[in-house]
């Protein structure tokens, strides 16, 4: 009877693994969705980490930036993914078994988890736990989760907007630039945003409250492009893309303007960087830029709820997601991030709370 309870316990554990490091853009073939894992749904004894059911994994353009092999220096692990593992990055769950203090059986909680059904995390301290449950689950993956945060950070801590202010942000549709439009609003200012397709340049001005937005590939002198929509000039720019796009605002800044630097996915397949031109506006317009990483600032997290969590209650904000389901669909829907296939934030679903407790009553 013991030895039947115990095999009751060991569950297939879907994996999508790196079979290689892509060449170029990142194909679906790259990757490789297993079924051969399996995973005992009991911590083992003295087990100081948790067990975690994944219900939603985000798919997010830094990741790309993961998929090159790095060599280990100086006895430092590698900062890259390993081929034959599985991919790892932000996502939601649920508890299912728990050997440290700080979480208990049921706590639902968002963080870096692994591209799999099931996750044994050895040191869960940089979990955060959900509090708020009147608001869909996937949200912690989005403008709940690493993206509201970025963004919120990004704008309102590096940026230091001022009610009248122009805001620029490229990739404006996507997981961050969507709430800095936004929040760009909500701060009195005028915000206009590119992205790649008809369709997000509707969705920017339409939904999401963008005073103006333009098709990117459409335009032949960006530099043109944004002294038609800024004759003034811009005061802040949210950085998403990089390459010509950054070449073409640096001119087109106001003096003392802030650009937050937050990714350059135009960069990110390609096997050697774009340098970058006109970096002297920086001086002579005296123009900050700075880096961003979400990690520098997750100890407001609090106060960002405090500040998000009324607007999105109120119909105040709008969070647009693309969501697809199941871990065969993972591949595809990362390397859609990188052919603009996605509309929002691009999550996968892989199990409902209802289901969760239907599967694990025991």
């Amino acid at each position: 009877m013991a030895e039947e309870k115990e095999e009751a316990l060991i569950k297939r554990n879907k994996q999508v693994i790196l079979k290689r490091y892509p060449e170029g853009l990142p194909k679906d073939d790259d990757m490789e969705v297993i079924s051969t894992a399996t995973i005992k749904l009991k911590l083992p004894d003295g087990y100081g980490g948790i067990l975690v059911k994944n219900l939603y994994l985000s798919c997010d353009p830094f990741q790309r930036t993961l998929m090159r092999h790095v060599p280990p220096s100086g006895g430092a692990t590698s900062p890259s993914y390993t081929t034959d593992s599985p991919l790892f990055g932000c996502g939601v769950g649920k508890v299912l078994d728990s050997g440290h203090p700080d979480f208990k059986q049921g706590d639902l909680v968002w963080g870096i988890t692994t591209w799999e059904e099931y996750t044994l995390l050895p040191n869960p301290e940089t979990l955060i736990k959900i509090l708020h449950t009147d608001v869909p689950l996937s949200y912690y993956a989005g403008i709940l989760g690493m993206p509201g945060m970025t963004a919120y950070a990004g704008f309102y801590q590096i940026c230091n907007p001022k009610k009248g202010e122009n805001v620029f942000i490229s990739a404006a549709s996507g997981a961050v630039g969507q709430l800095v439009g936004q929040f760009a609003k909500l701060s009195g200012c005028y915000v206009v945003g590119s992205a790649g397709s008809k369709e997000k340049v509707k969705l920017l001005k339409e939904k999401l409250g963008f005073d103006d937005a333009f098709n990117y590939k459409e335009e032949k002198d960006l530099k043109a492009t944004l002294k038609r929509y800024f004759p003034q000039g811009i005061d802040i720019y949210f950085e998403n893309v990089g390459g010509k796009t950054l070449e073409a605002v640096l001119l087109n800044m106001r003096q003392f303007g802030r650009i937050a630097a937050c990714g350059m996915i135009s960069q990110y397949n390609v096997d050697e960087e774009e340098g970058v031109r006109n970096l002297m506006q920086l001086v002579s317009k005296r123009v900050r830029m700075e880096g961003l990483n979400c990690s520098d600032h997750l100890h407001k997290y609090s106060e960002y709820l405090d500040f998000v969590l009324p607007h999105i209650r109120q119909g105040k904000i709008a969070y647009v997601e693309d969501i697809v389901h199941g871990l065969d669909s993972a591949p595809s829907a990362l390397v859609g991030l990188f052919l603009g296939r996605n509309v929002g934030k691009q999550l996968i679903h892989l199990s409902d709370l209802s289901t969760f407790l239907l599967e694990h009553v025991v």
